[in-house]
């Protein structure tokens, strides 16, 4: 009896969020999700409206308006707040403290220390970061017959391994639509990056693991698979 609670507890113990999430697999800076769906993701920058111009907000707006009037598929806005690793930080300005010649920046640099110290007891700096996430769905492709688009998303979600060239029109319909988004965002000033594969894992590690991700840095993808 004894053998067999512990056989099933080392089966509980062997699972891992991975069996629980929606995605089938990461390749080529896209994610393939367990559906036949793919989806991009964008990491976009930031502006602060408020400092604008009234003229530069009406023209922000207007933009915006427009970009959302053309979208003609789905679209996921993502934000995410983090608690900023500042220590690092702090220890390079008191590196560059001690190793300062001139006093009065020596003493300059030790001020605005205390000053950031002194700010960090306030309360925590957070960093935001803002994604915008692009699908694409074969039911949404309209070139081909609803059959046809109907019977690619009724695959068992296990068996789901896109062959190359399926892979391939996908990818390049799915990257249409990032740089149509990506032109959009450019019209508000809003400059945008695709993850690449690397980046897409990181983001996911990051989002499902918050208390250890911050001490532990995952291995290059590329490096893994030159073994």
């Amino acid at each position: 009896m004894a053998k067999k609670k512990n056989k099933l507890a080392s089966g509980k113990i062997s699972t891992t969020t991975q069996r629980y999430l929606d995605i089938a697999e990461i390749r080529d800076n896209v994610m393939v999700m367990k559906d036949g769906t793919m989806r991009a993701v964008l990491l976009v920058s930031s502006l602060n409206f408020s400092l604008k111009s009234e003229d530069e907000q009406n023209a922000i707006i207007s933009s915006y308006v427009g970009f959302l009037n053309n979208l003609e598929n789905p679209l996921q806005i993502i934000v995410q707040s983090r608690e900023f690793k500042i220590e690092p930080y702090l220890e390079d300005l008191d590196k560059r403290r001690q190793e300062q010649t001139n006093e009065l920046l020596r003493v300059q640099t030790a001020e605005y220390l205390s000053y950031i110290r002194e700010l960090i007891l306030l309360g925590k700096i957070m960093n935001k970061r803002f994604y915008v996430v692009v699908t694409y769905d074969p039911l949404s492709n309209k070139q081909k017959s609803f059959f046809s688009r109907l019977i690619e998303t009724v695959k068992p979600a296990t068996l789901i391994r896109l062959k190359e060239e399926k892979f391939q029109s996908r990818q390049e319909a799915l990257l249409a639509r990032t740089e149509k988004i990506t032109s959009g965002l450019a019209s508000m000033s809003l400059k945008s990056v695709m993850l690449d594969t690397q980046s897409l894992i990181e983001l996911l590690y990051n989002t499902y693991n918050p208390d250890t991700s911050g001490n532990q840095v995952l291995s290059d993808v590329n490096k893994l698979r030159g073994h």
